[in-house]
């Protein structure tokens, strides 16, 4: 039996991908479909013993595809081993074909009979099997299976989908009308990368692994469509540092905003990107906060700047600037972002500066822009729903308009550099969803491209371990979690215990 694993690969495959792999598995390795359906319904049934051992009726919905058969499967294992069983079919079984109908005639062989779906018949359960549609869903979920998926979503009992939740667009995350809300998902073969961004985290649940005994050479001849990241995954790039180290070697970060009332964005950006191991941030703001910022946190060298010509010699001695927390849009704003794009610097453009960017569209090698999806959408001049349908593809086009490296922030943030190949963060919580979070966030990544990071680099780890901070803090509970309370943990995790 191959293993089964909530440790999961990097590597991210559209739908239509991995039914390729599976169409060279059977044709090239001569490993029969139904081999495959056998082990992706065996796994399934192991995954749900393991997490809920002591669940004793189990009810299984199919549809008519290889999900289905997938769910065939599981059910005759359950019903083979004791289990109280129902099997409930959406369409009729005349309609199940190949190995899928192979599945269902071993399962009724054993004399357990499938059952026509009504809502009453998923009372009782102890969990649910989700195996009505898969990864081929092109079009929108009406009908009887919305009926289905609605009363399934009506009830509390625990759920386990077989592959992909029915209803969620397997490459881009998108509900598809509507989906199952499944409480852990097993995925086959590759990793479906709509699981990991936008609300296919939510849908999806707790994601396992297994590759289905997969010949290692079929992986070769594809090129993922993204790679999942998180900080244990980009750990290496935190080198050890020099004994004979000075702060001159780690860079100096220019933040710059901090509008009237607007100090603390500002100020909580350039501690960040302290204490990710910048060595020297000084920071521009109204002269009005300059004095205060000093006063709160001293190692930051606050400046008042109310003119371009102030700006200047700041400009001089950073390697790094990162504009737009705080920073408004008025003349004083957009009068020291055109002055920095003047400049050779590479930038951190966030929140208003986005903003105003957005106003005057350019390109830039050099920068790294770090958008929401309402910043985004501005951007794109299209709407936050369009960038929420796609966010891979949103964040590409973004890349292609910019330049650059692009950040999209949100539930799995994705990370598209100047090369055009795409990661996705896999952690992150609820939690962060709160103000500051995306000023910090601006200084950690200017605080690594003032170490010399290259800016894929500086964007992929400042994301992978404002998340990882974001998680930690949580762990006192989401509610209340403050920007502030990360900048401890990013000290600590910027300091793996190997360095």
């Amino acid at each position: 039996m191959q293993s089964i694993s909530s440790q999961l690969p990097d590597k991210l495959y559209r739908a239509e991908q991995v039914r390729e792999m599976d169409r060279v598995v059977i044709e090239n390795c001569k490993i029969s479909g139904l081999t495959l359906m056998e082990q992706a319904g065996s796994a399934t049934y192991l995954v749900l013993r393991s997490t809920w051992p002591d669940a004793k009726k189990i009810t299984v919905l199919c549809g008519s595809g290889n999900n289905g058969g997938d769910g065939y499967v599981l059910a005759r294992l359950a019903h083979e081993a004791g289990c109280i069983v129902r099997l409930l079919h959406i369409d009729t079984l005349e309609r199940l074909q190949g190995d899928a109908r192979q599945a269902a005639d071993a399962l009724i062989a054993t004399g357990l009979k499938p059952e026509t779906f009504t809502r009453e018949k998923l009372a009782d359960a102890d969990v649910l099997v989700d195996a009505l549609l898969g990864t081929g869903l092109d079009r929108e979920v009406v009908g009887k299976l919305k009926t289905v998926i609605d009363a399934v979503n009506a009830l509390d009992t625990p759920v386990l989908s077989i592959d992909i939740p029915s209803g969620l667009n397997a490459d881009t995350g998108r509900v598809m009308g509507v989906a199952v809300k499944a409480n852990l998902t097993i995925n086959f073969i590759g990793l479906k990368q709509g699981l990991f961004t936008g609300v296919g985290r939510e849908y999806a649940g707790k994601i396992m692994f297994d590759d289905l005994g997969v010949p290692k050479k079929i992986y070769k001849n594809v090129t993922p469509a993204s790679r999942r990241i998180d900080l244990g995954l980009l750990n290496s790039l935190l080198s050890a540092r020099a004994r004979s180290a000075h702060k001159g070697h780690y860079g100096h970060v220019l933040i710059v905003g901090g509008d009237s009332g607007y100090a603390g964005a500002a100020r909580m950006a350039g501690e960040a990107a302290a204490r990710v191991g910048a060595g020297l941030v000084s920071l521009a703001t109204r002269a009005e906060h300059a004095a205060v910022i000093s006063m709160a946190r001293p190692e930051i060298m606050a400046h008042g700047v109310e003119s371009t010509g102030q700006l200047l010699p700041l400009l001089e001695r950073a390697n790094i600037v990162a504009i737009g927390p705080g920073l408004g849009q008025s003349r004083w704003a957009l009068s020291l972002l055109a002055k920095i794009l003047e400049s050779e610097l590479p930038i951190v453009v966030d929140a208003d500066a986005l903003n105003l960017l957005a106003q005057e569209p350019a390109q830039n090698k050099r920068w790294i822009l770090t958008p929401h999806p309402g910043e985004a959408a501005r951007l794109l001049a299209c709407d936050t729903t369009m960038i929420q349908t796609d966010r891979f593809t949103a964040a590409r086009k973004l890349q292609q308009r910019y330049g650059g490296v692009i950040v999209l922030k949100g539930s799995g943030t994705v990370i598209v550099d100047q090369d055009g190949d795409v990661a996705v963060c896999s952690a992150g919580n609820p939690g962060m969803a709160s103000g500051g979070m995306g000023d910090v966030l601006t200084g950690v990544i200017a605080g690594f491209v003032a170490q010399g990071y290259g800016l894929g680099d500086a964007a992929r780890l400042g994301v992978c371990l404002h998340a990882a901070a974001g998680d930690e803090a949580a762990r006192e509970g989401e509610r209340g979690l403050l920007a502030s309370d990360l900048m401890p943990l990013l000290r600590r995790l910027v300091n793996p215990p190997t360095l």
